[in-house]
């Protein structure tokens, strides 16, 4: 025991010494984060390459064990040295990036050979609700879970302070269920990351003189994901991976929230926005530093969460039941705009008369199709529009004219007029606020327009002679 202390402490007197170093360094050969006013809010250029020292200060941790210290730890310090060539190339491309600005796609095939070696060094999930694995696919899911970790670090680092002191929440986490597990070997390569993340708070957090960069977050990522892994796998109970998922819940929820939220918007996923978790925070008028406060406080509910249900196994699964509820408490309170209308579209009912709108929509294509004549082609119009919301119809096509109108005359509305040709056209009315849903409108009317024309040829010499804009008219 006395020999992690001065593990962890050789780590943080090295950090403590080093990050200024390398932050004066770095802001001498300009390699800064300039402020952007929307998504990067600190106030001047800050040099964004603390990953460096974080690093070294690890590794020099373990490099300058005293003669008298190498006895004890020389048996334990195996999984550390196992991890060193991952780590390093994670390290690698954080730097390159931090240095050059890669692309998204270089840095995901980075990250996915440092997720590899982890593999070969014989990092896996071996189980997974207490069943093993198969052989054949626990290699992938471990690369999908360290990725997932290295991103979801790399994403979280958007105010100061506030992925290392994330990283330090979950190191100080995984370290106490290694003590707890009597697991030396995880407990000696977690504490001096632990010592590292500390020191380097103290220029980290708000106001920040340097940044981690993505050569820190990743490092962070891969480390913390390493970890979780071993723990999982020295864990006797049935639940296996959820203490390590709610160690690192907090980073893992941004990533997941982030990738949902541009999928729903049709965005690339890698894509950077302006609504991660702390910057839903900022919008409701918190100051930065209060927001980074307030996830540590939740990260530290978080680890309570992991540690107790690791303790308690008889109370897991209601202990998992109450984080999930308070995590669903606080994705309503973020307000994400797109999952508001998903949950509509979903349970609110709107999916399915958005289905059962196409589905109309696809019958009136096949019944116009069939129809020969004008006035066949009206009736059919005259059958769909009670289905699309439209109280009134007029349809002047081939000389002839045709009405329908189930309106009131109290009900206030707004009228479509869709040109043809000829002097043909169709007018379309249909109430304010109908129940019939408005997202209907515009494929009815293409659908309409784009038929009549093609049924009738000579309308289309005429529109092509006189193109005439669709207008609006209220009533």
């Amino acid at each position: 025991m006395h020999s992690l202390l001065w593990l962890g402490f050789r780590a943080f007197i090295i950090s403590l010494v080093l990050t200024p170093i390398c932050r004066d360094v770095f802001r001498s050969f300009g390699v800064v984060d300039q402020p952007d006013g929307s998504r990067k809010v600190h106030r001047y250029p800050i040099p964004r390459v603390g990953g460096l020292a974080i690093a070294a200060s690890y590794l020099l941790a373990y490099v300058l064990v005293r003669p008298d210290e190498g006895s004890p730890l020389a048996q334990q310090v195996s999984l550390v040295w196992r991890l060193l060539p991952g780590a390093a190339l994670a390290f690698a491309v954080g730097l390159l990036d931090d240095l050059f600005d890669l692309k998204a796609w270089i840095k995901l095939i980075g990250q996915f050979g440092a997720a590899g070696v982890a593999c070969l060094a014989g990092v896996r999930i071996l189980s997974i609700g207490g069943t093993p694995t198969d052989a054949w696919w626990n290699v992938p899911l471990t690369i999908f879970w360290l990725l997932a970790c290295m991103n979801a670090f790399n994403l979280v680092d958007g105010l100061d302070g506030l992925a290392a002191g994330v990283g330090l929440f979950a190191t100080l986490t995984v370290f106490t269920a290694a003590m707890v597990q009597h697991n030396m070997v995880l407990a000696v390569a977690t504490f001096p990351l632990a010592g590292a993340l500390l020191a380097f708070l103290c220029y980290n957090f708000n106001p920040a003189t340097v940044f981690l960069g993505d050569s820190g977050a990743l490092l962070i990522g891969y480390f913390l994901g390493c970890y979780a892994a071993i723990w999982s796998d020295k864990s006797a109970t049935f639940l296996g991976m959820t203490a390590p998922l709610m160690a690192l819940s907090i980073p893992l929820l941004d990533v997941t929230l982030a990738v949902i939220r541009r999928i729903l918007r049709r965005q690339p996923i890698f894509t950077a926005d302006r609504g991660h978790i702390h910057h839903r925070l900022l919008d409701r008028g918190l100051t930065p530093r209060r927001v980074v406060l307030i996830l540590y406080g939740l990260c530290g509910l978080a680890a309570a969460f992991s540690l107790l249900q690791f303790v308690f196994h008889s109370f897991a699964g209601a202990l998992i039941v109450l984080f999930c509820v308070f995590i669903l408490l606080g994705i309503q309170y973020l307000g994400y705009a797109e999952f508001d209308l998903a949950g509509r579209l979903l349970f609110g009912g709107e999916f399915q008369r958005t289905v059962s709108a196409q589905l109309d929509l696809r019958k009136l294509q096949i019944a116009l199709a069939a129809a020969a004549t004008p006035a066949e082609c009206w009736e059919v119009i005259r059958e769909a529009c009670g289905k699309f919301g439209f109280e009134q119809a007029r349809l002047s096509l081939a000389g002839e004219v045709f009405e329908h109108s189930t309106a009131q005359a109290e009900n206030p509305g707004w009228t479509l007029r869709v040109p043809l040709a000829n002097g043909g056209y169709a007018v379309l009315t249909r109430r304010f606020a109908s129940s019939v849903s408005p997202m209907s409108v515009a494929p009815f009317v293409d659908l309409l327009r784009d038929t009549l024309v093609t049924k009738f040829p000579e309308a289309a010499v005429q529109q092509a002679q006189e193109p005439a804009p669709v207008s609006l008219a209220g009533k």
